[in-house]
């Protein structure tokens, strides 16, 4: 390709960008967009009562708890704490209106014994601590059941859609109590858990919970983009997806399981730029190399038959992977030491992740090669002016996560 049409087609490209980001750029710099998730721990309590650790995003729950109390004063305080980013007064808003907030919270979560409804007294003041950066407010409730059962049923519809602040929220119960230990993924459509649910059930939960987050994570699904535009053959993105899969499966498992631990304010700023420098890699050779930028440089030897560059690109899908996946660990929220049950509910939400991300790259990555080979000079436009929009996307995802903004 001659540098006249080579300019041509990243000018376009990066033209098409800039057409694209200001829709992207309605996402937040937060990976998940506009929506939340609620941690629950349950144990058992003093006295034979049910102990449950609640932790809600900050924010949302003083909007949410002031909006159902009509406490004014408590929007008030609380969005100027917020705002200030002060985690003291933060706390101090939630407890000085802590009957507004307990029966908010009471309202919409619930713990039962039988068919009769359990009590909640709170334990000791709010907490203020941090997720993704993001401060969270923790209340530790006793529940005082009316009758002793081997098995409790937990709901909860915090922060529901018809509230009109998020949507999608998800409420995620891990509990060891009653002689069992487990988790369970709690939404809308899934309101309430029994601790005695059979298996079938917990693991099909966390399956969809799986699919689900890659679908409504803008961020992966951008990145499993960047790697189906610039793969050149089905071996490549075969390969890269595996390797992708194998790092994030490594990184996810250890995270979620208590033993790896890394700040989100370093995952998200990487992930981001993850993104940028996969998609980036393709614009790269399309400036070097052209409509040959999909050719194999000097195939290589053996069953895999890789070029340099696609030994290289392996490595650093491998690399980004390991990132990724603390970076699904993170969102699942889930760190507790190891058991068997943790262990397969995490294994069947990972199974949900590459379902669909295989999925999509059986939908996508057919169509894209016979486009290559149908018009070649389509296939770098269509390739590079999406690499481009990944990219500039991803690099504006890095700077506002280093930023904080």
């Amino acid at each position: 390709m001659s540098g006249r049409i080579r300019r041509t087609v990243i000018v376009a490209a990066v033209g098409f960008a800039a057409a694209v980001v200001p829709f992207l750029g309605a996402e937040p710099a937060s990976a998940h967009g506009f929506s939340s998730t609620v941690y629950a721990k349950i144990s058992a309590g003093d006295e034979g009562h049910i102990r449950t650790a609640v932790e809600l995003e900050y924010d949302l729950l003083v909007v949410s708890a002031a909006d159902a109390g009509d406490d004014d004063p408590l929007f008030r305080v609380g969005t100027a704490a917020f705002d200030a980013g002060d985690s003291g007064a933060q706390a101090a808003a939630l407890n000085s209106h802590a009957p507004a907030v307990l029966s908010y919270v009471s309202d919409r979560f619930s713990v039962a014994s039988g068919d009769a409804a359990c009590r909640p007294t709170p334990v000791g003041d709010v907490t203020i601590g941090e997720r993704e950066g993001v401060p969270y407010a923790g209340l530790l409730l006793d529940w005082t059941c009316p009758e002793r059962v081997d098995a409790h049923q937990v709901r909860s519809t915090l922060f529901p859609d018809g509230e009109g602040y998020v949507k999608g929220t998800k409420t995620i119960v891990s509990y060891q109590i009653d002689g069992r230990s487990g988790s369970a993924a709690l939404d809308a459509a899934n309101q309430s858990f029994s601790t005695a649910q059979a298996w079938y059930e917990r693991f099909g939960e966390f399956f969809l919970l799986g699919a689900e987050h890659l679908l409504s994570g803008i961020d992966h699904l951008l990145f499993l983009l960047a790697l189906i535009a610039g793969s050149r053959r089905l071996r490549e993105i075969v390969l890269a997806a595996t390797s992708f899969t194998v790092a994030h499966s490594v990184t996810f498992m250890l995270a979620a399981l208590g033993l790896v631990d890394v700040p989100g304010a370093i995952v998200e700023p990487v992930i981001a730029l993850s993104i940028a420098v996969v998609a980036g890699w393709h614009l790269w050779g399309i400036w070097r190399r052209g409509t040959h930028a999909a050719d194999l440089e000097t195939a290589g030897h053996g069953h895999l038959s890789l070029d340099r560059a696609g030994w290289i690109r392996l490595g650093v899908v491998f690399c980004f992977g390991l990132v990724h996946g603390l970076g699904f660990a993170g969102a699942l929220g889930i760190n507790e030491a190891w058991s068997w049950t943790l262990l397969w509910s995490l294994l069947v939400f990972n199974v949900g992740i590459e379902v669909v991300q295989l999925t999509i790259i059986a939908i996508v990555f057919p169509l894209l090669i016979v486009l290559r080979r149908r018009a070649p000079k389509a296939g770098v436009w269509a390739t590079g002016a999406i690499s481009a929009a990944v990219s500039v996307m991803g690099l504006l995802w890095f700077v506002q996560r280093i930023s904080g903004s």
